[in-house]
């Protein structure tokens, strides 16, 4: 395999792990400055030039961009992925986990636990906000930021409303967020490759500092994870379509906590404390999807004509509950169950003999006329009031926005 590592410092501890890695499985890696790129853009051919040169193939990219060069280094990204090379993380995948209050959005509409977060513009609406995440003390974070930069606690109701209207002044954007007190000055990383959590460590803010961060003097210890963390890690990657992330986690009394999703975590860290190979872990991820890539969802709308991927709810009250998947009929309907959604659990390729209850959420690849008949009649009405001039977008615009939430399909038989 020949690896693109996308770095603007060679020196970077992750970098040379991450290369160091590569080559000692015989790989041939090399380290390209993600600044130095030129993008061609021409009918039916994209390119890439690197210091005006124009760049050789490669089988895959591992993207490590910086926050400060998100729209560039995205954008070379982008191209990658226009030219069929495989990327550990997608351009849509990066931009997403960059920005907070993004991520946060596509979270809360799934069955993931995240601190009760509120986002305003209007100064009449501080002081409501802050009582509706549960009143002082409170996170106030801006969008942007990393390392712990841009995180502040405010003790009282009057601080926190300064805080926010100052931040603001500045033309920043703001979001208040509950305080996780019994978990202050700790949280937990779990570094997430392809659907796995390959290590994870517990940081320890010292002294009076809140921010737990290790760039900000915490310090950290190796931790075992029980399935409920492992498994809301894995699936907080996922559907921000991240294969490789460094999840953050508050360990509240309601159970995980997110608080933030990395796409470029750093591994010296967490290498240093748990004394896994994690660089080598990512390295034999890639390497394996290279050699058995995962369907993007857009090729499967165009496997034939009339049949799509879409999804596919059970509201109380449907005669499916109580069914098995066989005996459900969706496959006399010509229509393929690949993944079940209940509650915070995600079960690829669900067996036969499985019941379906009420809320479960069916991704299903099938005939699209019969799929539209099982949309419940309030939910088609709504979608086709959105796009009444365009019969066949409301199960496309579900796969999008299914794309979009969780980037990936799962390709392993269920457990």
């Amino acid at each position: 395999m020949k690896l693109a590592i996308l770095s603007r410092n060679l020196k970077c501890y992750s970098t040379r792990r991450l290369k160091e890695a590569a080559e000692q499985r015989g790989h041939k890696a090399i380290v390209l400055n993600t600044l130095k790129f030129a993008m061609d853009l021409e009918q039916g051919n994209p390119d890439l030039y690197f210091r005006q040169k124009q760049l050789s193939t490669y089988d895959a990219v591992l993207p490590r961009i910086g926050a400060s060069i998100t729209y560039f280094g995205t954008a070379v990204v982008r191209q990658f992925e226009q030219m069929d090379v495989f990327c550990a993380n997608t351009s849509a995948s990066i931009s997403r986990s960059r920005d907070k209050l993004r991520s946060l959005q596509i979270l809360s509409k799934h069955h993931i636990g995240i601190p009760k977060t509120t986002f305003v513009r209007d100064k009449k609406d501080v002081l409501p906000a802050i009582e509706r995440v549960g009143g002082a003390p409170v996170i106030i974070k801006l969008i942007e930021g990393t390392q712990g930069i841009g995180v502040l606690l405010a003790e009282t109701v009057s601080s926190a409303a300064a805080i926010v209207e100052l931040l603001q002044s500045q033309k920043q954007s703001v979001l208040i967020q509950k305080f996780v007190s019994e978990s202050k000055g700790r949280d937990i990383r779990a570094f997430v490759v392809g659907d796995q959590v390959v290590a994870a460590m517990r940081r320890v803010a010292r002294g009076q500092e809140f921010r737990s961060n290790i760039h900000r003097g915490g310090y950290a210890e190796p931790v075992e994870l029980d399935e409920t963390y492992r498994e809301t890690a894995v699936r907080a990657a996922q559907i921000m379509g991240l294969r490789v992330a460094g999840v953050d986690l508050l360990e509240s009394k309601d159970g995980p906590q997110i608080v933030e999703i990395n796409s470029s975590p750093g591994l010296e860290g967490i290498e240093g404390c748990t004394q896994l190979d994690i660089a080598g872990a990512i390295i034999d991820y890639i390497s394996a999807q290279v050699n058995f890539p995962e369907i993007d969802l857009r090729q499967r709308l165009t496997v034939s004509r009339g049949y799509g991927v879409a999804e596919i709810y059970i509201p109380d009250g449907s005669e499916y509950i109580g069914k098995t998947i066989r005996d459900s009929g969706l496959r006399d309907k010509d229509i393929s169950v690949l993944t079940l959604y209940r509650d915070a659990k995600v079960i690829p390729n669900p067996k036969p003999l499985r019941e379906l209850q009420a809320e479960d959420r069916l991704l299903c690849f099938g005939k699209l006329e019969f799929m539209k008949e099982l949309i419940p009649a309030k939910i088609r009405k709504k979608r086709k009031a959105k796009v009444k001039d365009l019969p066949d977008l409301p199960v496309a615009e579900e796969v999008m926005n299914r794309e979009e939430d969780y980037g990936i399909i799962s390709t392993q038989e269920e457990g």
